[in-house]
């Protein structure tokens, strides 16, 4: 959180094993893809049913449906995740609501992923004043398992898996089990090589994420999601996104006189076998 204890990652191939990329809308990657083709990657990709009094400034859904499915058809379905994520709700947004729009995008998707990871809207700090305007509550014990269950069956008939991400409440019942969104095992499977990694112990106990090294930056989405954890200040995403300079090493500014740089140990998690003759 010291904007002046900067990390120095090498994001050299061969210690880089696996690339993860978060996003609600990748379309300026699409076309840029072949610049990765010296590393392994997979997307989360986040695909809610909210209008743009939530999810301000995104494309319209169909636009970002076709990006899915396009992105799908150039990286392989086990490469992009569905999430739908977080499930919040309120007059407009209500249970039903939900049931059938999770359908809608089920039904669409299905051959396009694996996989769907679901959560359910945290109410950080950062977040109370701007969900304010959409008057939403916390989600009930019950009201959640009206939900998974129905999301649970919607998933089966779209032939899914679905697992819920960092949720401490046991939705086992519906065959719904706690995500790895960094998982060592489809790490694995993209790879091609047996892979060894310790669960990341700084995230919470229902998180089963492995360790791994997350870069990115505080206020300087300009998606604009009320929802969103990342950005808890408008002016200062504005005033970030001015200070981006493409050629720095750094997403927002470029290092200063005031910047202490550490270096990070990097090492692969591959585990190289030898064949035997």
């Amino acid at each position: 959180m010291n904007i002046h204890q900067i990390s120095k990652i090498s994001l050299e191939p061969d210690v880089v094993d696996c690339i993860v990329f978060w996003s609600k809308n990748p379309k300026p990657m699409v076309d840029k893809l072949q610049l990765l083709q010296d590393y392994s990657y997979y997307f989360q990709f986040t695909l809610n049913p909210y209008g743009q009094d939530i999810e301000i400034n995104l494309p319209l859904k169909d636009e970002l449906i076709e990006t899915f499915k396009k992105l799908s058809d150039m990286v392989g379905p086990e490469r992009i995740i569905w999430r739908y994520d977080p499930v919040l709700l309120n007059e407009k947004y209500n249970i039903p609501y939900h049931i059938e729009n999770f359908g809608k995008f089920a039904s669409i998707l299905k051959g396009y992923t694996e996989k769907v990871t679901f959560s359910f809207i945290d109410f950080y700090k950062g977040i109370t004043k701007n969900i304010k305007t959409i008057k939403t509550h916390e989600i009930t014990t019950e009201e959640k398992n009206i939900i998974a269950e129905k999301f649970s069956q919607i998933a089966k008939e779209n032939n899914l898996l679905i697992d819920t991400c960092a949720e401490d409440i046991d939705l086992s019942k519906y065959g719904i089990t706690h995500a790895r969104c960094i998982d060592d095992r489809l790490i694995t499977k993209i790879i091609g090589y047996n892979f060894s990694a310790e669960k990341d112990k700084t995230q919470r106990l229902e998180c089963g994420c492995i360790k791994s090294i997350d870069i990115g930056e505080y206020n300087s989405c300009s998606n604009g999601c009320i929802y969103c954890y990342a950005n808890y200040s408008h002016t200062l995403v504005e005033k970030n996104i001015k200070k981006h300079i493409s050629l720095s090493p750094l997403l927002i500014d470029e290092i200063n006189s005031n910047d202490v740089i550490n270096e990070r140990k990097m090492t692969s998690n591959k585990i190289f076998q030898k064949e035997l003759f």
